[in-house]
């Protein structure tokens, strides 16, 4: 899976309508009050931070993992990549996107899919940043 480093972000002043509860994914209870707010999407993926990027996914190696060709990632440089992680890394010439797996003996980059083997990393390895989001959209209107 490959990816497209869309580049630093620019802080927003714009502010997106909240329903400020928590939405439940099975049956709406009728007794839930709903109250609008004001919410920063900045904020709340911690968008103005200057090492905190957009990378655009190529490929469908992290589809068991709900990242899907075309989607935006949004990642941060700043955060120490650990074992389990999903991350952008600079391997082989070129950026990809895979889960991060250390043990005592190797260090791996997997896919989150059957189709694709696992990468075990022998040279040196550039981890460019580490996954925090998935702006994902769900529908194609």
């Amino acid at each position: 899976m490959g990816a497209i480093i869309l580049g630093p972000l620019r802080p927003s002043t714009s502010l997106c309508q909240y329903v400020d509860t928590r939405v439940p994914a099975g049956f709406p209870s009728p007794a839930a009050d709903y109250e609008d707010a004001a919410l920063s999407i900045d904020e709340l993926i911690d968008l103005r931070a200057p090492h905190v990027y957009l990378v655009r996914v190529e490929g469908h190696s992290m589809i068991g993992a709900g990242v899907y060709d075309g989607d935006v990632l949004v990642v941060n440089r700043a955060i120490e990549a650990r074992s389990g992680d999903i991350i952008v890394a600079y391997v082989d010439g070129g950026m990809t996107v895979k889960r991060l797996h250390v043990t005592e003996d190797a260090v791996w980059l997997r896919a989150e899919n059957a189709e694709y083997r696992p990468i075990q990393v022998t040279e040196s390895l550039h981890v460019w940043a580490v996954a925090t989001h998935n702006l994902h959209t769900l529908c194609s209107r």
